[in-house]
């Protein structure tokens, strides 16, 4: 036992002697890629797929340590044929998995400039427009479904509907939601400020943990929200719930003011934001 210990603490000295400060950064990166793959995979079917390759990994080692052939040859067959059936079988999981990480890398580049002034401007007006319409809205009991885009593009979407190309206004989204309105049952599209379609069929949510409470105008906000970088905004006809979807999480009963806020905080550059009154207001939305 002594030996076993005096040799690892040799082992660890020798190793030292080498390590330098690349070294250090070498395996904060790969720590980091691994703390991030678990983020995303958690709570997921892919959860289940990493669980499975472990094991196939430890049962392949131990067979080549005990000099087991058949076993070793089974399992090497069964990784080589098996991972293109994995990514047949999960291409929901990584398409989620990768558009994640691209609208995620990608929200930074929002508050260094990007947006411009011009568009900040089209989107506050934007966002008072649909705050006042769904004000309207709920008092009518009338449902409405609208997207905001973000760095996620719904041009495939938007094909589904009618193009509009318009300006936002109050009593444009109210018509376009009234119940004998040919579009009343899509979703509208809002891009940079303007309506960019109406009348678009969303994916449904697949989260079977979904509330049974919620209805399809619900569940399509948070299919869409699952796998874009979109807030959407939701008016329930049966109880007039004003509520808004990003990334799969829903908030419910908000009322025009702490929408306006969240809206502003997730469309507005951060100089735009502040601007706007959103630092403090933001404590009132908490609350």
């Amino acid at each position: 036992m002594i030996n076993i210990i005096y040799n690892g603490l040799q082992t660890f000295f020798s190793v030292m002697k080498t390590f330098t400060i690349w070294d250090a950064i070498d395996i904060a990166l790969v720590g980091f890629i691994i703390y991030k793959g678990i983020q995303l995979v958690r709570e997921t079917r892919a959860e289940q797929l990493v669980k499975g390759l472990l094991l196939l990994v430890i049962a392949y080692n131990l067979s080549l340590w005990l000099n087991l052939k058949a076993m070793s040859f089974l399992l090497v067959t069964v990784v080589q044929f098996g991972f293109v059936a994995i990514i047949v079988l999960f291409q929901p999981e990584l398409r989620s998995v990768l558009e994640h990480m691209g609208s995620s890398g990608m929200d930074k580049f929002r508050y260094f400039g990007f947006g411009g002034k011009e568009e900040d401007t089209y989107t506050k007006e934007a966002i008072a427009a649909v705050c006042s319409a769904a004000a309207m809205l709920q008092k009518n009991r009338i449902g409405a479904l609208i997207l905001f885009e973000r760095n996620t593009k719904l041009g495939e979407i938007a094909k589904t509907g009618t193009m509009v190309n318009a300006d936002v206004s109050a009593e444009l989204v109210e018509n376009i939601f009234y119940p004998k309105s040919p579009l009343h049952d899509g979703a509208m599209i809002i891009r940079s400020g303007r309506v960019f379609a109406a009348g678009c069929f969303l994916p449904l949510s697949q989260n079977q943990e979904v509330s049974r409470e919620l209805g399809t105008r619900h569940r399509a906000a948070l299919g869409i929200s699952e796998s874009a970088d979109v807030l959407v905004v939701v008016v329930s006809e049966e109880t007039g719930v004003i509520s808004l979807v990003e990334r799969g999480i829903i908030k419910r009963n908000l009322t025009t003011d702490t929408l306006r806020i969240a809206l502003e905080k997730g469309l507005l550059s951060e100089t735009a934001s502040k601007k706007n009154g959103f630092t403090s207001g933001f404590k009132v939305f908490r609350k």
